[in-house]
């Protein structure tokens, strides 16, 4: 069995190519991609080389753990049937090519308990479950109701959603690109420089810069928590005072767990989350390379979508 599949051949090389697969086994379902998003943390810093190492982490290896497909193939211990779709957080069914996250291939091999059971209408949309995911575990990692959001990016905009949908106030967020300030839905984004004097009790910072968390910290008032969403490349610091005099706690929020995922599936079927206005650029797997670039570089890009089903 093969796939095409996207391949970062090492840092900065990108390229689609035929991979073989694992043979499928009893509690594994085979699934037909349908959609895959481009992560502009992870998958960004995989691309550049910069990544730190973990586990089973080497090249060439295939990105990804956005990804919508259709159930072609059920084990008889998978839980599933042929024909569903379903939301897939992750792959590593290749021959001879490291799978992290490697769920950006034309068909996958996956433990059937490892994949999510969406409905139709969902669908593309359903790429987005990573990152709704990714916030509601920031969201509930915070000890207090979360009253600013750094970054307006697709993980902001969610974490401002995810608020709103279990109940609380609108948070404010903070963005410093222009080309990402409009497009909010029932919360207010401004630039920090013109915050005015407001001081924040519980942030969430979902921009991935560790060069904002002292600028952060002295907008918090006393007692203070930062929840960090992002993904951060680089050594996290902050001065000892400002935090020392705000009582600070300072929260990392991990990889979302399967019940964050679980979570907001609940939240879109009952229309108290939408996911629509978040997928802005599209491309074809042949096309990677320049839709991986658009992704990394364009600010006005908020989610890259690989449309699989224009797969040559």
């Amino acid at each position: 069995m093969y796939a095409s599949a996207i391949v970062f051949e090492k840092p900065g090389e990108v390229a689609v190519r035929r991979l073989a697969l694992h043979v499928p086994g009893p509690a594994d379902v085979v699934v037909e991609t349908v959609a895959s998003g481009v992560s502009t943390g992870t998958e960004k810093m995989l691309f550049q080389g910069t990544m730190p190492r973990f586990p089973g982490m080497a090249y060439p290896l295939v990105p990804g753990y956005e990804t919508v497909g259709r159930v072609v193939q059920a084990g008889p211990l998978s839980g599933h049937q042929v024909g569903e779709i379903v939301f897939v957080p992750g792959a590593s069914c290749y021959a001879d090519a490291a799978g992290l996250f490697g769920a950006n291939a034309s068909q996958l091999i996956v433990p059937g308990a490892r994949v999510f059971t969406i409905g139709p209408d969902l669908e593309e949309n359903g790429v987005l479950l990573a990152l709704a995911a990714t916030a509601h575990h920031a969201v509930m990692r915070a000890r207090g109701p979360v009253d600013l959001v750094i970054g307006h990016g697709v993980l902001g905009r969610l974490i401002a959603r995810i608020v709103m949908a279990l109940g609380f106030a609108a948070p404010v967020v903070w963005e410093k690109a222009s080309v990402r300030r409009p497009g909010a839905t029932g919360y207010t984004v401004t630039d920090p420089g013109d915050d005015g004097d407001v001081r924040y009790g519980t942030a969430v910072d979902a921009s991935g810069d560790a060069a904002a968390i002292d600028g952060i910290i002295t907008r918090l008032r006393k007692p203070a928590e930062l929840v960090l969403a992002g993904f951060y490349g680089e050594r996290v610091g902050y001065a000892f005072a400002p935090a020392f005099m705000r009582e600070l706690t300072l929260s990392i929020a991990a990889e979302f767990r399967p019940d964050d995922v679980s979570a907001v599936i609940a939240l879109v079927e009952t229309g108290r989350l939408s996911l629509d206005g978040l997928l802005t650029h599209q491309a074809a797997p042949a096309q990677a390379s320049s839709a991986y670039s658009t992704a990394f570089n364009d600010l006005g890009c908020l989610k890259m979508v690989i449309d699989w089903r224009k797969a040559a």
